[in-house]
């Protein structure tokens, strides 16, 4: 509709993709945006990305620990996320906890660092309006079930099929996050497909939760209800 989207396609399924990475490239597309006069809205989603952008959060370069991966690849989810808890509950409020590899990830730099992630911040490079749309438990539910109805209708199953298809293991594909997990699933006939929109919907839902108590922390952000609203607060 005549507005420039960025970042899409800029990530290899094949390979693993970072928060440093996304940061790297969001901070250059904003710089480049400024530049022609510009003012970027930064949409989402998973709230540390954003964090790391508007808090200027450091991210540090901390080479993989093999070894260490290896013990806590013999833990389950519940007890990886039970650790990150623990240590860096901010962290952990805003991560999908049934990612063993993005939890493993937190894990290794927090425990490398002997920092929370959350503390590694510098001076914020940016004036900042944060605006969320507040909506009743209810209308997130229906909005979930259409979205999720609407992106299976799409080509969300052809769409795993073809990174299937381009190499990607079924392991790999589980790693990429709620969605490709449960149709990788169902791609292997481990579970059906009512199975399959079922258990999105239910994991989409608590994530979703988890998400709003997270950003509902954030005394910075201001919760609108409609369009009037968030125009009020972008003419102040």
């Amino acid at each position: 509709q005549g507005i420039p989207h960025h970042l899409l396609d800029v990530a290899n399924p094949k390979r693993k993709f970072t928060v440093s990475q996304y940061q790297k490239l969001a901070l250059s597309t904003i710089k480049k945006i400024h530049n022609k006069g510009k003012i970027p809205f930064l949409v989402g989603g998973s709230g540390f990305y954003i964090k790391s952008i508007v808090d200027g959060i450091i991210i540090p370069e901390v080479k993989p620990d093999w070894k260490l991966r290896k013990k806590l690849e013999r833990k389950s989810n519940k007890d990886l996320y039970k650790m990150l808890f623990k240590i860096d509950w901010e962290r952990a409020k805003s991560i999908d906890k049934n990612n063993p590899r993005r939890l493993i990830r937190a894990l290794e730099i927090v425990l490398k660092t002997k920092k929370p992630i959350t503390k590694l911040v510098t001076e914020k490079q940016f004036d900042v309006l944060q605006i969320g749309v507040n909506k009743s438990q209810n209308e997130i539910k229906k909005l979930i079930n259409a979205r999720l109805l609407k992106r299976l209708k799409k080509g969300m199953i052809s769409e795993v099929k073809k990174l299937r298809e381009s190499g990607l293991s079924f392991k790999r594909l589980e790693e990429l996050g709620l969605e490709y997990r449960f149709v990788a699933q169902y791609l292997q006939k481990k579970i059906t497909y009512q199975e399959m929109v079922d258990n999105l919907k239910k994991e989409i839902e608590h994530f979703v939760k988890r998400q709003m108590t997270w950003f509902k922390r954030n005394n910075r952000i201001k919760w609108i209800k409609n369009y009037r609203e968030s125009e009020k607060l972008v003419k102040i």
